[in-house]
């Protein structure tokens, strides 16, 4: 089965950069897209970030020109740069695979347990 390992959440401060990483583990064969997605309190779950395994890129409308989403694809990690940041940016990043294959199944989408991201103002 696989699993998604997200790191570098935290609190930053307006203006300020931070850097997510997820990587996916597990007899993985091939993951066609990963990304990341958000939700802030009350709010809907919305599209951060997408790339597929070949290099395109698909972005919020929030985050354009702010993020950058990149991926190795040896290593099944997908990192998400985040600059100047926004209060409103402020919410549990889901990072997420689709289209994987393993050595025993195929699984269309799967989703990280989250990781908190606070901007302060």
């Amino acid at each position: 089965q696989v699993q998604l390992v997200e790191s570098g959440g935290g609190l930053v401060q307006a203006g300020g950069s931070l850097r997510l990483s997820c990587a996916a583990s597990g007899t993985i064969l091939r993951i066609n897209a990963m990304g990341w997605y958000r939700q802030a309190p009350g709010q809907q779950r919305e599209l951060v970030a997408l790339i597929t395994s070949g290099g395109s890129t698909n972005y919020g409308d929030s985050v354009k020109g702010r993020f950058t989403i990149s991926r190795d694809n040896a290593k099944n990690t997908v990192y998400l740069q985040m600059n100047s940041l926004k209060p409103e940016d402020t919410g549990v990043y889901y990072c997420n695979a689709g289209g994987v294959r393993t050595t025993r199944t195929f699984i269309p989408e799967y989703w990280g347990q989250g990781s908190q991201v606070t901007v302060s103002s």
